[in-house]
């Protein structure tokens, strides 16, 4: 399976210009080909391959009005061209309902967030004994490697995010790592006052890192408003509003896999439920349900699952999961989100309405798991006829206990 990992860079002044080229450079050939693609589909003309945009790219750099493009590595600029067909076919695989619908290619900005440019082999970057890693046309950029990449990588891909850091993200060719089974399953209940509720019974709270940080971005934000457009006041300013917005996503993420990593190695199988995420970030709870983050988690817990050897299962969105009793399978009817605890009205359990979800998740994945832990307390249950004993004489004569 290939992974994906990213390290943090940390060029020079002359890097950084020399990357800066990189990024227009293939701004430019991206916006080019997309250019000549949506002429030839106004013209009526067939769509135009990506040989003939290719050869287009080649006789460009001996024009005077592209000359330049010679300045950055030609594997930079043939990969934008790359990305181009892969935006195209990602928005036709849409329309056939091959893929969730996305809309089509669009033109690039230099006053985008994210810049990115890809190094193939063909490039031959490299990283060095010293740790650096040495791209063409660049020069040996400093890495902060957190970790050791498990295989040698097949490309390089440079990004600089809207907070200004600069990020290698190599895509390597690894192995599963199968850990050793077990009998553990668990069906998890996504929400916002509890970000995860388990099957177990165990509750794990929401972070809430957006609210935490909203009064310094408040503050930040505040400060951007009030610098005049086009100054290098409001320039620094933006840049610290994307740096706090940046750290707050870096502990969101750091969450997520401090979580999934450890239900994936605690629980044999795994079972969510598929939230539908864009239509709840069209209501009044859009900021929390963007805060907390469902799919990025959703989306570790599946990786991570394919990687160690773990059984994760997706269930409906349209599953009554709040509605059914997982003590006894009776659908009691839907219920406001005030009711956070309910009886059941056939066999009298007193549920958790979070805990009872997370079980019939899991039972709706197929799992075996018990409702024990979905009930906070016994109902009153009528005695049985033969356990309440009979009146004789004003005492109490219990069925089955003989007098002494």
């Amino acid at each position: 399976m290939q992974l994906r990992y990213s390290f943090r860079l940390y060029p020079n002044g002359p890097q950084r210009s020399a990357l800066a080229r990189a990024f227009g450079c293939a701004r430019v050939v991206y916006n080019d080909a997309l250019r000549t693609r949506e002429d030839a589909r106004a013209a009526g003309l067939p769509f135009v391959s990506s040989a003939v945009l290719s050869t287009a790219v080649t006789a460009a750099k001996s024009t005077p009005q592209r000359a330049w493009l010679a300045e950055v590595s030609a594997v930079v600029l043939q990969q934008s061209l790359r990305g181009l067909d892969t935006a195209y076919r990602n928005f036709f695989d849409g329309l056939k309902g091959k893929r969730p619908r996305m809309g089509a290619p669009r033109f690039k900005s230099r006053k985008d967030s994210r810049h990115t440019v890809r190094f193939t082999a063909n490039a031959r970057w490299k990283i060095t004994p010293g740790g650096d890693l040495s791209l063409p046309k660049i020069g040996d950029v400093r890495v902060k490697w957190s970790r050791a990449l498990p295989s040698a990588p097949s490309t390089v891909t440079v990004v600089k995010d809207a907070s200004g850091r600069y990020f290698a993200s190599f895509v390597v060719e690894t192995d599963p790592e199968i850990l050793p089974a077990m009998d553990n399953v668990v069906g998890i209940d996504l929400g916002l006052t509890h970000f995860a509720v388990l099957s177990d019974g165990t509750k794990i709270d929401s972070p809430r890192f957006l609210r935490r940080a909203e009064k310094k971005l408040k503050r930040a934000q505040r400060d951007l408003s009030r610098k005049a457009k086009g100054s290098a006041n409001r320039v620094k300013a933006r840049i610290k509003v994307a740096r706090a917005h940046a750290r707050t996503a870096d502990a969101r993420r750091e969450f997520h896999h401090r979580l999934s990593t450890k239900i994936i190695r605690e629980n044999q199988s795994v079972a969510v439920e598929d939230l539908a995420v864009k239509g709840l970030a069209r209501t009044r709870m859009a900021k929390s349900v963007h805060d907390a983050g469902w799919s990025a988690f959703v989306t570790m817990l599946e990786y991570k699952a394919a990687k160690f050897g773990r059984t994760f299962h997706r269930i409906a969105r349209f599953e009554p999961t709040s509605q059914v009793c997982s003590v006894c399978g009776v659908k009691d009817g839907p219920k406001p989100l005030g009711i956070r605890v309910w009886t059941c009205t056939a066999c009298g359990a007193v549920l958790d309405r979070d805990i009872n979800a997370a079980v019939n998740v899991a039972k709706a994945a197929g799992l075996a798991v018990t409702a024990c832990r979905a009930r906070v307390r016994p109902g009153r249950v009528p005695a049985q006829r033969g356990e309440a004993g009979t009146h004789r004489d004003g005492q109490m004569a219990v069925v089955g206990i003989p007098s002494l």
